[in-house]
């Protein structure tokens, strides 16, 4: 693995790399890593950095010290939660909401190395991603009621589409702490490991991901399986899927994967996401 690069002392996250994996650390152990709007933009400023450079094939999320997130962080007390309105009469933006966009707009695959406890936004944050893999003393907080708050970061969204409505709704309402095994079971994690695993099984999981295929491929699959998630008809997959259909259908990729194929040998792409990806939607 590399160093990190260069960060001050006031930053939350930290990035590094291990080859073609980015590697984002939430960097507030002394916090148990808890979230702050400054956190929250940097992770989106790290996500433009990350699709924008074509060297990274996925990114990876961890926490640093024996905690993933501990959810948002409360030093300010009672009045944590009191937004100040940009505009008189707007509602300004949930900042948890704003991160879990970005994520979910990733043009490379998004896996979740839930390296312990993970309550709140740290939860939530999780939810895009397309992978989570948590370690064997993982638990997953949904505490919002507990606090008088609702569920944030469109999580209403995501969360029924991974564990089913009735789990959602039970987790919710009841501001469930949720032990790994059960989220493993509901399909909330996807695999439990020891501890001391749980960051190089997410960084294997990812290349698994990326190292035979396409990286426009999968930066658009990941868009059109995302999308039609919750699109109204199969038509709107059939439209979406038949422009990308034609669209690579011309590209050098698609003459690559056919022609690696028909010569029993690995493929070259050479299409980038940064200059190559079509439109589709």
């Amino acid at each position: 693995m590399t160093s990190p690069t260069e960060q001050t002392a006031e930053q939350h996250i930290v990035l590094e790399r291990d080859g073609d994996v980015a590697i984002i650390r939430l960097n507030r152990p002394d916090r148990l890593n808890a979230f702050t709007h400054q956190m929250g933009e940097e992770l989106i400023a790290v996500f433009d950095e990350t699709d924008a450079d074509d060297t990274v094939r996925a990114v990876v999320i961890t926490g640093t010290g024996r905690a993933f997130c501990a959810g948002a962080d409360l030093g300010g007390g009672a009045t944590t939660f009191e937004l100040e309105q940009q505009e008189p009469g707007e509602v300004p933006r949930d900042m948890g909401g704003q991160v879990t966009l970005r994520i979910f707009e990733s043009l490379k695959p998004v896996v979740m190395a839930v390296n312990g406890a993970a309550a709140g936004v740290g939860v939530t944050m999780t939810l895009p991603a397309d992978v989570r893999i948590a370690s064997d003393d993982a638990k997953f907080g949904f505490v919002f009621a507990q606090r008088g708050l609702v569920p944030e970061a469109a999580s209403t969204w995501f969360l029924p589409k991974l564990v089913g409505l009735p789990t959602a709704l039970q987790w919710t309402m009841g501001a469930k702490m949720v032990p790994v095994a059960e989220a493993h079971e509901r399909g909330l994690v996807q695999q439990v490991v020891p501890k001391d695993e749980v960051l190089s099984t997410a960084i294997a999981t990812a290349r698994e991901m990326t190292s035979t295929t396409a990286p426009v491929s999968v930066a658009l699959t990941r868009q059109l399986l995302w999308r039609m998630a919750g699109a109204p008809s199969p038509w709107d997959a059939h439209r979406a899927d038949s422009k990308a259909i034609y669209y690579r259908g011309t590209m050098d990729d698609v003459a690559e994967g056919v022609t690696s194929f028909l010569e029993k040998r690995p493929a070259t792409f050479s299409d980038r996401v940064s200059t190559d990806l079509p439109d589709i939607f």
